[in-house]
């Protein structure tokens, strides 16, 4: 097993500053059946930083403390991101390292969504991987892509 270093804590803990922060800045359109979670974007860095998966994860779960849906989105919210983050870490492109986390938090995250908002499950399942789609596609690409350019000239 390799072993956890210094650098790999303040990668994680960095990635999970910035996730809560962008996610309770943006508070307004980070919840809901129509969400377009902007730290969500965080959610491909996997695929180049393995400290990425801990570090969204632990930002996500942070972030769900607001969350208008409680406990269930605190814990299941932030689960369906850390498996999101690791199946991403395995991946061998962009677009199919974006392709869990569209699929996981529509299908998943639509369940009680939808049900604490009364809103039909097929609706916000649409809705949250259409904004997923969005967010990973295109806020990840610039994401990873700026990540890559700092990591060779800074050996992060």
């Amino acid at each position: 097993m390799k072993r956890i270093d210094t650098k790999y804590i303040v990668k994680a803990g960095a990635i999970a500053a910035i996730y809560f922060v962008v996610t309770i800045l943006l508070g307004s359109v980070s919840y809901g059946p129509i969400q377009f979670r902007i730290s969500e974007s965080l959610v491909v860095l996997p695929m180049v930083e393995p400290a990425a998966i801990w570090g969204v994860f632990i930002g996500c779960l942070l972030a769900n403390i607001g969350s208008p849906f409680g406990l269930l989105d605190i814990l299941g919210g932030s689960l369906v991101t850390l498996l999101a983050a690791y199946l991403t870490s395995k991946t061998k492109t962009f677009y199919k390292g974006i392709l869990p986390p569209i699929i996981l938090n529509a299908l998943i995250v639509s369940i009680w969504v939808s049900y604490f908002t009364k809103m039909p499950y097929y609706l916000v399942a649409l809705y949250i991987a259409l904004s997923e789609a969005i967010v990973t596609g295109v806020f990840g690409y610039v994401v990873i892509t700026v990540y890559k350019r700092l990591k060779d000239k800074y050996s992060l």
